[in-house]
Formats: structure tokens, C-alpha cells, sequence
């Protein structure tokens, strides 16, 4: 009898194992692509780890949904929203919703990851996650926005919890918007449920200091790397874009340190003052205006301008992608201390890193926000609450003890900041994948 032969065995391309996510596009991939960049700067840094990064490059889940809502004027009208959680390899997911028009699948994806790194870099055992609704704030009215931020979190309500994923405030939210979502989620589930959001009202189980919480994480890592490059806080020149909780706070203490505020930029302008800003007072402007154009006591400044402001420090606290390779060149600070979430490029960091310019990157200069949150999670499982003295010493330790171990790990490797940081916190987080291992 002939024997048969064998089918020659199928060769493996591997092709699957570097797949892009097919609901992206795959020649302009946004800010999911700069974090592509990232990961792949660190990987040659991850030892035996590295054969899980691609663990990285994939979200565990996206969910997009679908928001109808019956206007005040009697129309219906749907918008998008989404929920990605990036990774939960090391806890629940952790973090905010934002509603800007401008939200896309491919930011909060990136948010996400950045929050997996930023919850690793600084030891807290939460994953990555992030949420987005596109919705243009200013252009609806309080019942309005209330309707959508409740029916998105009974969108969200099957992937979100207090041991699943807790939400919390980011761009255009805030705690009346996280007491619409605890509330829905509380009469969804039939009993109130204080720990499935953060950055709540004080009331309703929130933390106090979470709403300087980032703003003083950014102005603690800044101090310490300042020390460490030289630079005295006492006269040091800064400049700030974006000047609401994160921006407005940071400038504060920083002004409160002796150092002077001498340009801010948000969406409605830019000003300057050679020998300072009233920094008390140009807060209580844009409370009661909800920006800093118009403030009297400063001259107005051209939005490219600000860049090239003669400054010792930069805090960029807006948006993502506000320095890049047009702007970077302009930069005069010795320090940028990223108070958003990623505004500064691959291009633009390589550019700033020529200059001899120290980037605190925000995945540890604004994990203060996360920090607090953290806080705030364990004191409402525990209804045990602690003073504000406590919380802020508990953050400032937490922000010290993470910066210095980042800075050990840049001197070790001769990396930069923002790698050493993803150094830190991919092996923490790819170690716990090990460990877990694959199921099934």
C-alpha cells in the first residue's frame, strides 16, 4: 500500500501577532499611534518581559455606544460615547470621562493606556481605562448635559463598577457630572454605590484635596526635579497653558513658592506680564468668565507667541499634541512639566531632549489626580474618611518616593524621563500579566 505523505506544515507569518486594530485608520492612527511610539521605544528596556508587550498594544475591551436624548426644545439628538479599558491586569480600570467634541475612539484608547502606565508608574493597583462622549458642553444646556452623562453611564453600566472600573472627572466633567453618574449607576444596581466613580462631591463620599489633587502632583514632581537640575524655584519664570483645575492649582503653589506666573494661554487667549501675573486674581477672573481673555492686568499675547515666552518653566495642561515639531524649537524653559495628557509628540519630545530641555512627562507629573482618586475608592469602601493634612502629605509622599525611583531608572539606562517611566511602570504591569497568565 502507498503511504501517503504528509502535508507540508503551514509557515507562520506572525503577522497576527503585530496587528493594528482594524476600527482605526490604519494611515492616521491619532494619539493611539504616539503611544505605539512609546512602547516601542521602551521595549528594548524589558528584558524577558518583552515577550508580552503586545499585551500593550491591545485594549482588553472598547465599548462604543449610542446616547439619544429629547432636547429642551422638544427634538431628539444622539451622540457617541465610549468606555476603553486598556488593561486590568494589575486591578479594576481607573479613569476619567471627558465630553468634548473632538473625542475620537483613537484618544480615549490612548488615555486609557497612558492611565495603565500612569496607575503602574505610581504603584496604585488600578488598570488603564478612560471614557469620552462627543458632545460640545457649551453649546447645551445643564438638563441636557445631565441626560447624556445618565444615559451614558447606563450605556457604560454593564463593564463599569467599583471593583470593575471606576470613572472620574476629566475635560468638560466634573463632580456635579460624576453625582449624575454615581447616582444612575446607584438606581441601575438598586443600592447606592459611593466607589464606582471618583472626584465626587465631599457629600457623596468624595475626597477632600481631589480637586488640586494633579495640580499638585505636577507642582511636587516639579519642585523635585528642579532641585535636581539646578533650577530655584524662588524667581523662576513660568508659563501655563490651560488654566483650570490642573493649570489654575499648579500655578498657585508655584506662586506661592516664589516663583512668578508670567504668561497664560487657554481657548479664550493668551496674556503675558514681564514681572508677573496676579495669579489669586487671574483665578477669580476665569471663575467668574470661564477663561483668562479679558484680564486686565496683563497684556494680550498672540496664541504662537506664547510658546517662545521667556520662561524657565512650561507647564502645557490643556489638551494633547500642543507641542510639536512647528512649536517645539520656540520653547525657552529648562523644565516642561506635562500637566495634560499628552501634549507633547514623539518629534517634539526628540526636539526639546536636543535642546537640553528636562520633560517631566505626564504619565508621573499628573498622576496626582489618579493618586487622590485611589484615596478617595479605599475611604469609601472603608467609610472612614481622613483630613485633608493627611491626604495631601499621603500624595506628596507617593509623588516624591515615584519621581526619584523614575529618576534612578533615567541615570541607570541614560534614558529619558518619560522612558524610564514606562520602563517602571510596562514591567510592573507585564509582570502581573505573567504571573496571571493566559486564560484559557
Amino acid at each position: 500500500m502507498k503511504r501517503q505523505t504528509e502535508p507540508a506544515p503551514k509557515v507562520r507569518t506572525y503577522q497576527h501577532l503585530h496587528s493594528l486594530p482594524s476600527y482605526l485608520n490604519q494611515d492616521n492612527l491619532g494619539p493611539w499611534g504616539i503611544y505605539l511610539k512609546q512602547v516601542d521605544r521602551v521595549t528594548p528596556y524589558l528584558g524577558s518581559l518583552a515577550k508580552w508587550v503586545e499585551t500593550l498594544k491591545h485594549p482588553k475591551r472598547a465599548l462604543i455606544v449610542d446616547i439619544p436624548i429629547e432636547l429642551d426644545d422638544g427634538t431628539v439628538a444622539h451622540f457617541e460615547g465610549y468606555r476603553v479599558q486598556h488593561n486590568l491586569s494589575r486591578g479594576p480600570g481607573k479613569g476619567g470621562v471627558r465630553f468634548h467634541q473632538d473625542v475620537t475612539l483613537s484618544e480615549v484608547m490612548a488615555l486609557s493606556a497612558w492611565m495603565s502606565v500612569k496607575t503602574a508608574a505610581v504603584n496604585v493597583p488600578y488598570g488603564g481605562a478612560k471614557g469620552g462622549v462627543r458632545i460640545d458642553p457649551r453649546q447645551y444646556s445643564q438638563n441636557e448635559l445631565e441626560k447624556v452623562a445618565r444615559r451614558y453611564t447606563s450605556e457604560i453600566g454593564l463593564i463599569i463598577g467599583p471593583t470593575k472600573d471606576i470613572p472620574a472627572p476629566d475635560v468638560n466633567t466634573n463632580e456635579k457630572v460624576m453625582a449624575w453618574m454615581m447616582d444612575t449607576y446607584s438606581q441601575n444596581v438598586g443600592a447606592t454605590a459611593t466607589g464606582v466613580v471618583t472626584g465626587k462631591p465631599i457629600e457623596l463620599g468624595g475626597s477632600l484635596g481631589r480637586r488640586e489633587a494633579t495640580g499638585r502632583g505636577v507642582f511636587t514632581v516639579g519642585v523635585e526635579a528642579a532641585k535636581l537640575i539646578g533650577l530655584t524655584i524662588e524667581g523662576a519664570r513660568i508659563a501655563v497653558q490651560g488654566f483650570g483645575n490642573v493649570g489654575g492649582t499648579a500655578a498657585k503653589l508655584f506662586a506661592e513658592a516664589g516663583a512668578i506666573v508670567v504668561a497664560v494661554q487657554d481657548h479664550t487667549g493668551s496674556i503675558y506680564r514681564d514681572t508677573g501675573l496676579d495669579v489669586p486674581a487671574l483665578l477669580e477672573h476665569v471663575r467668574e468668565t470661564g477663561g483668562v481673555g479679558g484680564f486686565k492686568h496683563a497684556d494680550k499675547l498672540a496664541a504662537d507667541a506664547f510658546w517662545g515666552v521667556d520662561c524657565d518653566i512650561l507647564i502645557p495642561a490643556a489638551l494633547e499634541g500642543q507641542i510639536n515639531k512647528d512649536n517645539a524649537g520656540q520653547i525657552k524653559a529648562k523644565l516642561v512639566i506635562e500637566g495634560a495628557n499628552g501634549p507633547t509628540t514623539p518629534t517634539a519630545d526628540d526636539i526639546l531632549h536636543d535642546k537640553g530641555v528636562l520633560v517631566l512627562p505626564d504619565v508621573i507629573a499628573n498622576a496626582g489626580g489618579v493618586t487622590v482618586s485611589y484615596f478617595e475608592w479605599v475611604q469609601d469602601f472603608s467609610s472612614f474618611f481622613w483630613t485633608e493634612e493627611e491626604i495631601n502629605q499621603r500624595l506628596v509622599k507617593i509623588m516624591k518616593d515615584a519621581f526619584n525611583s523614575i529618576w534612578h531608572v533615567a541615570q541607570q539606562h541614560k534614558v529619558s524621563l518619560r522612558t524610564a517611566t514606562f520602563i517602571v511602570a510596562c514591567s510592573r504591569i507585564l509582570q502581573a500579566r505573567e504571573l496571571r497568565g493566559l486564560y484559557p
